[in-house]
């Protein structure tokens, strides 16, 4: 089921993004991690429009959205590959009217799994948000 989160939410996506951060992204190092944390929880997360994916009254993955395009994506390795990031992605696309992403190239999971949702490269960024030399996608689909 997909619901909003709430603030009281944060310190349980973080968990999840953490968790799913080291899961996919084996290109950071270990100082960027602990870089991004707080700015995950203290800023980030105030920054968008967080849903949650709960199974049994437990968090398993989120989706973080500004108005145009999907922030954040992250789910509990544990459930990855159970459909759950097609469902917050489809309900990004349908319920949000939200039809762009932003990857890290070197995230091939995730790059794999918007282009197989439907989504295409529309541009590429030699440096992500932070001016770090991570290549970003954005890629966008169309309905």
């Amino acid at each position: 089921m997909i619901i909003k989160a709430s603030q009281d939410d944060h310190l349980t996506l973080l968990n999840i993004w953490e968790k799913s951060v080291r899961a996919t992204h084996d290109f950071l190092p270990e100082t960027m991690i602990a870089e991004l944390k707080p700015l995950i929880l203290n800023e980030y997360f105030h920054h968008v429009q967080l849903n949650k994916y709960v199974i049994d009254q437990q968090i398993v993955g989120f989706l973080g959205t500004s108005d145009d395009n999907i922030e954040m994506l992250f789910i509990l390795p544990e459930y990855r590959r159970s459909g759950i990031g097609q469902a917050l992605v489809n309900f990004a696309v349908q319920q949000l009217q939200i039809y762009k992403v932003d990857v890290n190239e070197q995230n091939f999971q995730a790059v794999n799994f918007y282009k197989k949702m439907g989504f295409h490269t529309v541009n590429r960024s030699e440096l992500d948000g932070q001016g770090n030399p991570y290549p970003i996608l954005h890629l966008h689909i169309t309905t």
